[in-house]
């Protein structure tokens, strides 16, 4: 039953939430390779998904999510539009698995107080490796030294991490 005009109690709507999740949840465990980055029902039903891969997305890999979901809701019954696409390249990276597949590209991430520029060399479930290099002076003697530094960030600590792109 589809209700135009009419407020929507709040039970609909968290019934439709449980049923996408449901779909959604299912179509990406019959596809290990892809993961979910972003989710949400907007007013009007309008369901926004964002999804990742290990291996990059394809066309074909948004409309399997797509069609898992589009095709297993009755539209008699709810009323929704959907959109399914791939976080692009120059989308922040916000699950651990995106640093996981980023590792040996450059990174630029934000933190509070800091900003970096840096190879990621490795990335746990709490947090990445940076590494880069960086002209200092020398510790004797007039001159600049080329020093190799690297830290460790905890993903709480990050505000914004993005693949440096290069052209």
């Amino acid at each position: 039953m589809i209700m135009r005009g009419l407020k929507v109690p709040s039970f609909y709507r968290i019934m439709f939430r449980t049923i996408v999740e449901e779909l959604l949840e299912t179509s990406l465990s019959e596809r290990k390779d892809l993961f979910l980055t972003e989710f949400e029902i907007l007013s009007g039903n309008k369901i926004r998904i964002v999804i990742d891969g290990d291996n990059g997305v394809l066309v074909g890999d948004c409309m399997y999510v797509s069609r898992a979901i589009e095709h297993n809701i009755d539209r008699e019954e709810h009323d929704f539009s959907l959109e399914v696409s791939s976080a692009g390249a120059s989308a922040a990276l916000t699950i651990s698995r995106q640093f996981v597949k980023n590792i040996g590209r450059v990174l630029n991430v934000k933190t509070e107080n800091n900003d970096y520029e840096a190879e990621l060399v490795e990335a746990t479930e709490d947090e990445i490796k940076l590494k880069w290099k960086q002209r200092e002076p020398k510790k004797i003697g007039k001159g600049k030294v080329t020093v190799e530094k690297q830290i460790n960030i905890s993903y709480k600590e990050i505000k914004e991490a993005k693949v440096k792109i290069k052209f």
